[in-house]
């Protein structure tokens, strides 16, 4: 794993980058860990995440409770500019 400073890490941000494909990247403040840079796929693998956006949109239920009213011609109206 590699650890640098969050000095080092704002002045070679894509260094860290870099790295953070090799594995975590632990970022220190004033000798502390106070952060872990992860490439996505990781952070998707711990968390369980998907990384398509429409995973994240799909209703779970078999009846969603939506009133929508019925659209016609009549109702559309072309917005004042």
């Amino acid at each position: 794993m590699t650890t640098m400073s969050s000095r080092e890490f704002n002045r070679d941000v894509s260094a860290a980058k870099r790295a953070a494909k090799h594995g975590p990247v632990t970022i220190t403040e004033h000798g502390r860990r106070a952060h872990v840079l992860l490439t996505a796929d990781e952070y998707d693998q711990l968390s369980g995440r998907s990384d398509l956006v429409g995973d994240a949109l799909v209703i779970h239920d078999d009846d969603p409770d939506l009133d929508l009213p019925h659209r016609s011609q009549r109702t559309l109206r072309v917005p004042e500019l």
